[in-house]
This record gives structure tokens, sequence and C-alpha cells, in this order.
């Protein structure tokens, strides 16, 4: 289900730092300076609409992204998803070489996506967030990372659109937990629509519960949806 970013979204005088890379403005209470902070490491539990939307917000503003390691996001799905295809790089499978590959693209990207092939070494990070606080990029991690300034996570997942064993899936009515260090370190929760019906994602208010409310099927939770 495609993620919309509105035409036009406003943003605020002195909505988030200028030190900062735009988010769409529903995650913004989700992150300490009301966007990415530069220079910083972003970890998302999984790689699913959450990272795309984070990332969305930034292209949407401009910003050259990169994704890495995820080859299921090809140009045209990400185009999809809201990130401009003519400002963004994809590497689906960096291999063994996947810290060296990440480091250049750090170099000349504001954004990157990346999704480890596994827990990545202590050495590995350090050199990473050297080459990240040069640059002053984000880097958006789909998994672990020990030491992320900001760490958010999708808690909770209720679809709305199937009736009794039929019907079409329509939103997803997400709770999103953030946490993380320093300015990030009080823990934040939010109900979003992940994405709504018309595929923007936009705030849910925790009290007004559809009627149609379909709890997360694994099935749906393993895709990352």
């Amino acid at each position: 289900m495609p993620i919309k970013v509105p035409e036009g979204w406003p943003e605020p005088s002195g909505a988030r730092d200028p030190g900062t890379l735009a988010v769409l403005p529903a995650l913004r209470e989700l992150l300490p300076h009301g966007g990415l902070a530069c220079g910083s490491v972003v970890a998302v539990a999984e790689f699913g609409l959450l990272c795309l939307a984070l990332a969305a917000g930034a292209s949407a503003a401009g910003a050259w992204c990169a994704i890495i390691g995820v080859p299921e996001a090809g140009m045209v799905a990400a185009a999809g998803l809201g990130l401009d295809a003519g400002r963004i790089l994809l590497v689906p499978d960096p291999g063994p070489a996947w810290p060296q590959v990440t480091a250049s693209l750090l170099d000349g990207c504001e954004l990157v996506v990346l999704r480890p092939p596994g827990p990545a070494a202590a050495q590995v990070r350090r050199r990473l967030e050297a080459t990240l606080r040069r640059g002053r990029g984000v880097l958006l991690v789909a998994g672990d990372w020990p030491g992320a300034q900001v760490r958010l996570q999708v808690v909770t997942r209720r679809w709305t659109g199937l009736g009794d064993g039929h019907g079409r899936l329509r939103a997803c009515r997400a709770e999103v937990r953030a946490d993380g260090r320093g300015a990030g370190a009080a823990p934040r929760t939010r109900w979003l629509w992940l994405p709504a019906e018309d595929g923007t994602v936009t705030a849910a208010d925790p009290a007004d519960v559809p009627r149609n409310l379909l709890a997360a099927d694994p099935m749906f939770a393993a895709a990352g949806i």
C-alpha cells in the first residue's frame, strides 16, 4: 500500500531545528528536534512503511537519499512510496563491502537508509558514525544499532477494511514508540494512520477506534506492513 506525500504540505516556522532533515508532519512529535537530526543515527526496528515514511519527507523536501541492502525496494516501488525517483540511489545487494558502500554514500547523500546483513561490529559502527558526523547526513538503519540517537518501533498494528472474512485492507492504525539517548531519551508514543485510506501518513486519535478493526496478522507483520 503506497504512502503519498501531501502536495505542498506546510513547514511551519520553528517546526524543526535547521540542522535537521524534514519529516512528514505526523512524524514530527516522535523526533526530539521535529525532524531527523543531521549527523545522527536513527534506528527503526524493521524495514517497512515506517522506515519509508521517514525517508519520504526528507526526499520530498529535496534531500538526496540512498537505500542499501533492500532488494525489494525497487525504483518504481520507492517512487510509489513518495520518494523522489530523481534523487534516490539504490544498492540492492552491497555484499560484504556494505560498510564501505555506506560510507561512500554518506559522503554524498543527506539520508542513507541501510539494512545491514547482520549485527554491525563496534568498529564498523564507529567508522560509519565518524563519516556521518563529517558529512552531516543522517543514517536511517532498518534493524538494531547500539547507540542510535533515536529508536522507533511499531508496537501495535490494527487494519481496517475486512469484514467477516472478506473485504479489502484499507488503512492501518499503528502505535509507534520512540526513545533513544540524549535529547531523544524520553520515551514518546504516538498513534498514526500508517497509511490512511488515501495513502497518506497522518496522526490518529487513540480514542477514535474504527468499528471495523483488524488486529495485525503475523503474515502482515512479517512483511513489514
